[in-house]
């Protein structure tokens, strides 16, 4: 079965507003023919509704960063997924190893997190991964297989169909270290194994697994032509639009 390649760029702290409109407009410009690659892109908060106007009668989507797990109230600092959805996100990036490593959270916070998003309608991209000690240590997979378990918890076949997971190891984001090829390929096939497990071989089938650490367009092809990479959550070389839209158009090269 042939799932639609998915790539996604998280801009993480970078790009004041008006940077950001200028890259989005390059964007729209660069990538206004791509009718069998689903993009997205996730500014930071400040840019959100900008670039969502900015956006309107593009095929680029919308996705946050994060968000919090109740609609409204007396948490200072944190966005909902209502404000998100006002906006037209589509996505949001939940449980990003940034956020696990600076900012407390766990599986459980995580899997709070997803299903406020699912409840609000939005999709969610997933992000699983192994620190370097834990890869060294060999138990990277009981960490993979740990996050999903904790972050899916009490979620449906239904919910599922609204999901990504991204395939983030650790020791490769924002290190110029890729997985090879095969290594991140062996853990997309134990991640699509895991979710055939807990949920059924269709959904699992269907379940679109991005690759996410160091991506660039010199290596976007090889990851993309592994049997179970579906896509690619892009840092670095999403801040630029030649290089972002070199990576969506992998097919090209």
């Amino acid at each position: 079965m042939k799932r639609l390649p998915f790539i996604a760029g998280n801009w993480k702290m970078n790009k004041t507003v008006e940077e950001a409109l200028d890259l989005v407009r390059s964007l729209k410009a660069s990538l206004k023919d791509i009718k069998d690659v689903e993009v997205a892109i996730a500014p930071p908060f400040t840019a959100l509704h900008p670039v969502s106007q900015e956006l309107k009668g593009s095929s680029i989507h919308l996705a946050g960063q994060n968000l919090f797990w109740e609609e409204k109230g007396a948490f200072t600092g944190e966005i909902s997924p209502v404000m998100l959805k006002e906006i037209n996100c589509r996505y949001a990036i939940i449980g990003h190893s940034e956020r696990r490593q600076f900012f407390g959270e766990t599986d459980e916070t995580v899997n709070r997190r997803i299903r406020a998003a699912l409840n609000q309608g939005l999709r969610v991209i997933f992000c699983v991964g192994e620190t370097l000690q834990e890869r060294e240590k060999g138990i990277n997979f009981l960490v993979v297989e740990r996050q999903i378990e904790g972050g899916l918890k009490d979620l449906g076949e239904k919910a599922i169909q609204s999901l990504v997971i991204a395939y983030e190891p650790v020791w490769a984001i924002g290190t110029g270290k890729t997985a090879t090829p095969q290594q991140a390929e062996e853990v997309h096939q134990f991640i699509r194994q895991k979710m055939r497990f807990l949920y059924s071989p269709k959904i699992a089938e269907n379940l679109r697994i991005q690759y996410g650490g160091s991506v660039t367009p010199e290596n976007i092809k090889s990851l993309m032509d592994q049997e179970d990479i579906d896509g690619a959550l892009v840092g670095g070389a999403s801040l630029n639009a030649d290089s972002f839209s070199r990576i969506v158009r992998f097919k090209e090269m």
